[in-house]
């Protein structure tokens, strides 16, 4: 176990008897994350429209986690509050963190993006992450004086980006909410932070990825880690932000991107 803190309120990287939802946890970056905080103790819950999110579970199960999930699409009001219903059932009536991963991207110039994919990426990224948060905060958070909400931004939280306004639009926006919560929930004992990843192998940059492309390259050129990152790269972040270790961070935006945003 290790000690973040001295004195007589030591803070420890440890969740256990924690319950957490993560969305969009099938795989990717939100499966490390959750992975990482069910290593550090806690129950996880997954909601994810991925039917794969049973396989997850089931394998986390195996290997001595508790973990369960939920399917649902989290861009339905009445699904995702359903969803929100359910998890908590799963994980014992009680809520300590959660997790807002889910996330999607479309891609069109901006003089031709459908206003249908901008209705989509907003109502999955922004609409459904406030939504959460706000039941997350209402039904438990507030009245137990704790609880942690754990936002995941990105690199267009702070850059334009290409082709992709809806997401550049709406994960600014998720940096944005997140200091707005930290503002009305960090003296009722909430901390409400985001994480920003940088540039990862997954498969939302399958295009990016391929070698043969020339983005692929600059973009390596620029991390100083000269690497893109992965899930396991995301866990440490998220269980320091679950953990007593951030309780007096809030209303923070962190890059997990190697470096790329100094260079």
């Amino acid at each position: 176990m290790l000690i973040c803190a001295e004195g007589d309120n030591m803070g420890y990287l440890d969740l256990t008897g924690k319950g957490a939802i993560v969305t969009g946890a099938a795989g990717g970056l939100c499966l490390g994350m959750a992975e990482g905080l069910m290593e550090a103790g806690a129950s996880v819950c997954i909601i994810d429209i991925n039917p794969g999110a049973e396989k997850t579970a089931q394998e986390m199960t195996d290997r001595g986690f508790q973990c369960s999930f939920v399917i649902a699409d989290i861009a339905d009001d009445k699904e995702r509050e359903q969803a929100f219903s359910e998890a908590v059932k799963l994980l014992g009536g009680t809520l300590d963190i959660i997790v807002n991963g889910a996330g999607v991207q479309r891609r069109h110039k901006s003089e031709e993006f459908p206003m249908k994919d901008w209705k989509f990426v907003l109502d999955v990224n922004l609409t459904a992450v406030f939504s959460l948060c706000q039941m997350a905060a209402k039904q438990f958070m507030v009245q137990q004086t704790k609880g942690k909400i754990i936002n995941i931004a990105s690199m267009l939280s702070f850059f334009g980006g290409y082709t992709v306004p809806a997401y550049a639009a709406s994960k600014g926006a998720v940096a944005q909410i997140t200091k707005a919560f930290c503002n009305e929930w960090a003296e009722k004992g909430i901390n409400v932070n985001a994480l920003a990843p940088g540039y990862m192998a997954t498969e939302m940059n399958t295009a990016l990825l391929d070698p043969e492309n020339p983005r692929n390259k600059e973009i390596t050129d620029r991390i100083p880690a000269h690497r893109w990152g992965t899930g396991e790269d995301m866990k440490g972040p998220c269980v320091f932000l679950a953990s007593e270790c951030s309780d007096y961070l809030n209303g923070a935006v962190i890059p997990v991107d190697g470096g790329y945003l100094v260079r």
